[in-house]
């Protein structure tokens, strides 16, 4: 019978969409969805790639004509008492684990920050001047003149404040809370200034495991 076979089908419809709803409610396939459509650049702009201590960051950034895709997020802490400062997070044109390949390559890449406690200026210069210096081993050389110029303008950071780094083949763009900050047009300085954070001779070995992608205490989140 035509009638009671339409009956039948629509229930099996109705129960099919029931079924499928209750599997996309649940969080753990829901997060690896997520994480799938990140990979493959199909997220929509109300998805947040990844969530670490409270703070959310985005799954692309745009600098220039380029969309960056987010490589790592990480938490730097302080001192003994693992007093959390920052959280971190690197955006790259072609996500990578290699720490060399991205140092050397040209393409945009973005390192965000958002301070999570307050820094004085003199700790955040101390810190800027020993990455820097250690991952400048001899023969390379850091003009002091230079060096000086870069840590003097640095100020104190306070909770709740961002700072962008923008790297591009000519240098790095320095923001404020999304204001300009300056620059440095120097490709060189502005690979050593990420190399702060992940080369071979960072002061920081955990974030860089974890801006590199091999490390994460990150959760994927929605908006």
């Amino acid at each position: 019978m035509p009638g009671a076979c339409d009956g039948t089908i629509a229930s099996w419809r109705r129960q099919r969409q029931i079924l499928v709803m209750n599997i996309w409610c649940s969080a753990s396939v829901r997060r690896l969805v997520l994480a799938l459509m990140v990979l493959a650049g199909g997220t929509p702009r109300h998805v947040l790639a990844a969530q670490l201590d409270g703070v959310s960051f985005p799954a692309t950034q745009t600098v220039g004509n380029a969309t960056l895709a987010l490589n790592g997020v990480g938490l730097r802490t302080f001192s003994v008492f693992a007093i959390n400062v920052y959280v971190a997070g690197l955006y790259l044109q072609r996500p990578s684990h290699d720490a060399n390949a991205i140092l050397a390559s040209g393409g945009n890449k973005m390192l965000l920050l958002h301070f999570v406690h307050d820094v004085s200026a003199e700790k955040v210069r101390d810190a800027w001047r020993t990455g820097l210096l250690r991952n400048c081993p001899a023969p390379c050389e850091i003009s002091q003149g230079k060096l000086s110029a870069f840590l003097n303008a640095l100020p104190a950071m306070r909770a709740g404040e961002t700072v962008e780094l923008v790297f591009t083949p000519d240098g790095m763009q320095a923001y404020y809370d999304q204001k300009p900050a300056g620059e440095i047009p120097d490709p060189e300085f502005a690979r050593l200034m990420l190399a702060v954070f992940i080369g071979p001779n960072t002061t920081v070995p955990q974030l860089r495991q974890e801006l590199l992608g091999l490390q994460s205490s990150a959760t994927v989140a929605t908006n």
